[in-house]
């Protein structure tokens, strides 16, 4: 739910923001929120998957020595990215010919001030398995931000990119008040700083926070060449951020999976590499059974998904959104690997793979872009996907024995779980899932 309430309130502002801005200053706003997302998800990085991992079974004692340092970790993260940002404002305007980028970045900088305890409250519910305040805090900060454009629309007054990036500021403060609010319960602090868990949580997030940020960069990579390269520009970034919108939906499953999958196969890890396998295996499987039906839609339909989204204007962008929308058939895979390879203590050799991944892209988008225009982007996109798909693969078979056939065998079981609620909710014989059927059968193993 509140994956879902995310993209959709950001494909409600989206829709308007395509209408209200020409396709210059659409373009300018995708840059200015690609840059943001990468400093925000590799922030993220350096403290989410640290404190969820050693919160969710530190004892007592250790729980609160580890939440004090988190939050000075956080707060020491929060002066450096606001020093960095106005230190690159300048530069990125000029590198990408994008004079209004400069003051959009000074002010996200302040945004990040007030996403302190935003992403404090919220990691501490995650860690001890409370999603509700998670939810509420992103529906408010984002539902805030779309209310906002939503009322400047109607009023029938221009946009203003600037006054978009204050109303970040203003959605950010709201979901640091609701996460708070939800995380009371939770919240347990000494007032003693404990340097040597700083150093613990630091060490380990600092390999989560490089793969964060290649993570980012790698979803980023496309947009960034087709902004720079003479062939593309500002328009060709519009037109591939409408098929990026659409494609973005099919990411909710995955990343709500990663965000249950990380607590649980941190404690999974110590029943040994099976238990861990077969968690992999039926996460993916979850998100297939959700994604093949969304891309085989999409890809069929993927004139009017256009219209509906970005108006008559943006059908150019039609072409583009078949082929990216196939970024779904890879993406549960990528996303559950770096999840596992992080829940059991090897975020170092995630950061390689994502590394790697992030050279190869740059270098084959660079071509296709140099080939094919704006759908270039699209094909060396989800040749790479591939590419490293295969390599993820036979690190975890190697690793855990996973088998990277199985999470499809597992689809019609998901089906068949699905309907079998269905119908038992709709005859009032249960309303809950029983223990017995919720547990998988395992696919006979494949001989050699």
């Amino acid at each position: 739910m509140e994956k879902l309430s995310v993209q959709l309130f950001a494909f409600g502002a989206v829709f308007l923001l395509f209408r209200a801005l020409t396709k210059e200053a659409f373009g300018t706003w995708a840059i200015f929120l690609t840059i943001a997302a990468i400093i925000e998800v590799a922030r993220i990085g350096l403290l989410q998957n640290a404190l969820v991992k050693f919160l969710s079974t530190a004892d007592k004692e250790a729980y609160g020595k580890i939440s004090t340092a988190s939050l000075v970790l956080n707060i020491l993260i929060t002066v450096l990215t606001i020093t960095f940002l106005i230190l690159i404002a300048g530069p990125a305007a000029t590198f990408f010919k994008m004079p209004d980028l400069e003051v959009l970045l000074q002010i996200y900088a302040w945004t990040n001030v007030s996403l302190i305890p935003f992403f404090q409250m919220n990691y501490i519910q995650q860690a001890n398995l409370d999603f509700r305040g998670i939810f509420w805090s992103n529906f408010v900060r984002q539902g805030i931000f779309f209310g906002l454009v939503l009322g400047l629309f109607l009023a029938g007054e221009g946009f203003s990119l600037t006054e978009l990036a204050y109303f970040q500021i203003i959605a950010a403060l709201g979901g640091s008040l609701v996460a708070f609010f939800f995380a009371r319960p939770f919240l347990h602090f000494t007032k003693k700083i404990d340097f040597d868990w700083i150093n613990r949580l630091f060490q380990f997030g600092i390999y989560v926070f490089g793969t964060n940020a290649a993570t980012q960069l790698f979803k980023s990579t496309d947009k960034f060449l087709l902004g720079r390269i003479p062939v593309a520009g500002p328009v060709s970034v519009a037109l591939y951020e409408a098929a990026i919108k659409i494609t973005n939906l099919t990411d909710v499953p995955t990343f709500s999976m990663a965000s249950i999958l990380f607590p649980q196969s941190a404690r999974k890890a110590l029943e040994g590499k099976a238990a861990i396998k077969d968690l992999y295996e039926k996460a993916v499987g979850a998100i297939l059974s959700i994604m093949v039906p969304v891309i085989f839609v999409v890809f069929i339909f993927a004139k009017p998904a256009i219209l509906i989204v970005a108006g008559s204007q943006y059908l150019e962008a039609v072409p583009v959104l078949r082929v990216t929308i196939l970024f779904g058939l890879f993406i549960p895979y990528a996303v559950q690997f770096g999840t596992v390879l992080d829940s059991i203590g090897m975020p170092r050799i995630n950061f390689l793979f994502t590394a790697v991944s992030l050279v190869l892209l740059a270098v084959i988008d660079y071509f296709m872009i140099w080939g094919f225009g704006t759908i270039g982007a699209a094909y060396g996109t989800l040749a790479t996907y591939a590419i490293t798909f295969v390599a993820m693969q036979y690190f975890l078979h190697k690793k855990l024995g996973v088998n990277p056939l199985r999470p499809i065998l597992y689809i019609p079981y998901f089906y068949l779980s699905f309907f079998k609620k269905v119908h038992a909710v709709s005859t009032r014989k249960e309303t809950i899932f029983s223990k017995e059927e919720t547990e998988m059968p395992v696919p006979v193993e494949e001989t050699n």
